[in-house]
């Protein structure tokens, strides 16, 4: 992943409490075994009509809008399904950050662990945001990962809090294998100290799925 220190671009507000990953990413579009066209199907069903028309009132649709990069959403974002294609599609269309009161817990997860930036502020700041992104079409916000400031074009400043290691992960453009691996050294130390200890239980899967066949062929005998 590329680090992400800072993300400043144009927003749009979704007024929409409780939005899932199943609104975000519909199900017809997880046929694939890739990440590939996942851009077609994020928000679909808000987007179009059944016919396949685009929705004239929806946000991402009117003029302006085409260039977003900064959704703020409503509480409870990302709610439901546990699917990464939510986050993958909504990278895949250009959004760098989503600004909310808050998260599910599972796609607050992902999103972290892909490197698509989530800000959590109170709704008071939130419900500013998207009062100067109605306002002013494309109205801009800047966020700074390494101060946890958010501020916005139309004077909005908010401090939010991460944890650290989102925060790291963020700025060294680490996913989760890669933090991991961070602590190599300690996870060596500790695996050679633990097998010392321990060298009966080194490798028992492998002499089990070689035992087992020659087990199973001397009771057949017996």
């Amino acid at each position: 992943m590329k680090p992400v220190r800072h993300v400043e671009g144009r927003t749009a507000a979704l007024r929409l409490e409780n939005l899932d990953t199943d609104q975000i990413m519909p199900k017809q579009f997880l046929r694939g075994i890739d990440k590939r066209g996942l851009r077609d199907g994020l928000l679909h069903d808000l987007r179009f009509d059944a016919e396949g028309r685009e929705r004239p009132g929806f946000v991402l649709n009117r003029p302006g809008y085409s260039d977003v990069s900064v959704l703020i959403g409503g509480n409870n974002f990302g709610c439901g399904s546990s699917r990464e294609h939510a986050v993958w599609g909504l990278q895949q269309a250009g959004i760098r950050a989503i600004v909310a009161p808050g998260f599910g817990e599972i796609f607050y997860s992902n999103a972290m662990g892909n490197g698509l930036l989530l800000v959590t502020l109170p709704e008071v700041d939130v419900r500013r945001l998207m009062d100067e992104a109605d306002r002013v079409p494309g109205n801009s916000v800047s966020i700074d990962v390494d101060a946890l400031v958010l501020r916005s074009a139309g004077g909005v400043e908010a401090r939010f809090e991460m944890l650290d290691r989102h925060r790291r992960m963020l700025l060294e453009g680490l996913d989760a294998i890669g933090l991991s691996l961070t602590h190599r050294d300690r996870i060596e130390a500790f695996a050679k100290g633990h097998w010392a200890a321990q060298p009966w239980l080194k490798d028992v899967g492998r002499f089990s799925t070689t035992l087992t066949p020659a087990l199973s062929r001397k009771r057949e005998r017996e």
